[in-house]
């Protein structure tokens, strides 16, 4: 089987099936062999891991994981790619294809059915569209995971990998650090894509903590606020903390609270770093 990973052979298989990348699946596929080695190589995949990839698309990515890994579990909802699949991926008996939405799939579930609850890796080339809510379900899940590997929409890796004061720090990078280190492994540009994308890619990894970083009392109430400090990031801590119903409090409880910590009553969400938003968060529960 030749690879995939070159515009010949994906628009050859594309050709076969008389298919065309979905606009509503975020659809765009590598034909970049160089970029697929880096992905592989940064994910750490060995001949002991069980890999998660999410949106196999026609298998090009999951190819090369094949070709390493212990086991794939490559879950894809486009229904119409089971049959390309299954023909790309006919040569390696270690691929399982689970036609499924990633968002109502229980990972935990998975892990446990084909890796006898060991944690593993995920891999994935991500429809940007849907980038943040799958990378949130895969750490809010609890599932036992060890790092994640993906391709995103270069404005999002940037978002994930900085700190605070940055135009680009925000709620992801937050929710990121609160479970993981994060590496911006390479840019990637469009004409890495068969139909090219209109912005530049990125592969970032995300390597777990064991530990998280910080502890707060309430994690849900922690998040709420961290959400709440960017929905608006013109506002003022104090005054879009206080406009918010579920956080109960008031502006002068955050403004309080704020200058407890030695930080300025009229500062916005993007000067704290992760450590001084749970600490706010559980000088305001009590």
């Amino acid at each position: 089987m030749a690879y995939l990973g070159n515009s010949a052979r994906t628009k050859e298989v594309l050709a076969k099936y008389n298919m065309s990348a979905k606009k509503k699946f975020g659809q765009n596929f590598l034909i970049d062999n160089g970029v697929l080695e880096g992905i592989v190589e940064a994910s750490g995949v060995t001949k002991d891991t069980c890999v998660l990839e999410i949106g196999p698309g026609i298998g090009t990515l999951t190819q090369y994981l094949a070709e390493l890994a212990k086991r794939v579990i490559a879950v894809e909802i486009d229904k119409t790619l089971m049959p390309v699949l299954a023909d790309t991926l006919s040569e390696y008996d270690n691929v399982t294809v689970i036609n499924e939405d990633v968002l109502k799939v229980d990972i935990e579930s998975i892990i446990k059915e084909y890796n006898d609850n060991k944690p593993i890796k995920v891999v994935a080339n991500l429809p940007y569209y849907i980038t943040t809510p799958i990378i949130m379900k895969l750490f809010e899940s609890g599932a036992p995971i060890e790092s994640v590997t993906v391709m995103v929409q270069k404005e999002v890796a940037d978002r994930m990998v900085m700190g605070p004061g940055n135009k680009d720090y925000g709620a992801l990078s937050l929710a990121v650090g609160f479970y993981a280190s994060a590496e911006n492994v390479m840019d990637v540009p469009p004409s890495s894509f068969i139909p090219q994308p209109g912005v530049g890619s990125a592969v970032v990894h995300l390597k777990k903590y064991e530990n998280k970083p910080v502890q707060a009392k309430d994690e849900k109430y922690l998040f709420e606020i961290i959400r709440t400090a960017f929905n608006q990031r013109r506002k003022t801590l104090s005054n879009s903390l206080a406009n918010n119903p579920n956080l109960k409090v008031s502006r002068e409880q955050v403004q309080e609270a704020l200058v407890k910590m030695g930080i300025d009553e009229k500062a916005r969400g993007e000067v704290l770093a992760l450590s001084q938003f749970a600490e706010l968060s559980d000088i305001l529960q009590r």
